[in-house]
């Protein structure tokens, strides 16, 4: 019944921006990304095994809201029991247009379902907060972001939270900071005259937050670069390939080596 409730809040509490949104019109996306590992915050979710990641998120009439589910499943039949959804309700906006501290901004609200175990387990929840400042620095395309993430578990007597056996927990709070940068090479198609070329950078400092339950210290413990660019398929099918590379500067969120993996991921937008 706890779990259906909370599905219960995720429909509804647009419902009232929802009301009054007859000039807007639904947007989203669907997206199927193959993964040569899953690395989720610095963790190696699933121990170097390749994973499947389905999303769907909808732009709920112009509103502002918006509703996204995703899944994430090993390829390995040996986590087959830690597939996993998140329902995510998020409102995102912009303030000061146009100006150089012009700011996008979102707020969401998140529900982790492992869909193979008792919900009074395992299951976690999150409210976090994303801002990003497009036009604050002198180099065109250079966007920083900072991530505000309070994760705790649905239930706080779980194997997640004061029963884990591992000695951590999976309350607390994590800071990331991004930068992003965005340039143009010469097209590889024959299609295009340009490419977009999209890096990514993050540093994350974990508050002690174990999301299985495990110890982790409280520290900067993982940075990630990444690389990826757009091919356009037409038909509104965009195919992304990208290249990523983690520093595990704390061994208690990652105990392996720095990672590397690729993701390819297809994408359709309506």
């Amino acid at each position: 019944m706890k779990r259906v409730g909370v599905f219960a809040i995720v429909l509804l509490l647009p419902a009232a921006s929802l009301a009054q949104a007859v000039d807007g019109e639904l947007h989203g996306m669907i997206d199927l990304t193959y993964q040569s590992q899953y690395v989720w915050r610095g963790f190696d979710v699933y121990a170097d095994t390749g994973a499947i990641q389905l999303t769907i998120d909808l732009d709920l009439f112009a509103t502002g809201f918006g509703l996204s589910a995703q899944g994430h499943r090993a390829i390995s039949s040996e986590f087959e029991e830690m597939k996993r959804w998140d329902y995510t309700l998020y409102y995102q906006n912009k303030l000061f247009a146009g100006e150089p501290y012009a700011t996008n901004y979102r707020l969401g609200w998140v529900y982790y379902n492992y869909s193979d175990h008792n919900p009074e387990d395992f299951d976690l929840q999150e409210l976090h907060g994303v801002v990003s400042l497009p036009n604050i620095l002198a180099v065109k395309g250079l966007v920083p972001s900072y991530v505000l993430v309070k994760l705790w578990p649905s239930n706080s007597n779980s194997f997640v939270g004061m029963r884990s056996p591992f000695g951590g927990t999976a309350s607390g709070f994590a800071h990331i900071f991004m930068l992003d940068y965005g340039f143009n090479v010469p097209g590889v198609t024959v299609d295009t005259s340009e490419q977009r070329v999209n890096l990514h950078s993050e540093l994350v400092f974990n508050d002690g937050v174990g999301p299985g339950g495990q110890y982790v210290e409280h520290d900067w413990t993982n940075a990630v670069f990444g690389a990826s660019t757009d091919f356009d398929l037409g038909n509104s099918v965009t195919f992304t390939p990208a290249l990523w590379y983690q520093i595990t500067m704390d061994r208690s969120v990652n105990p392996d080596e720095d990672e590397f993996w690729a993701t390819l991921s297809v994408r359709y937008t309506f």
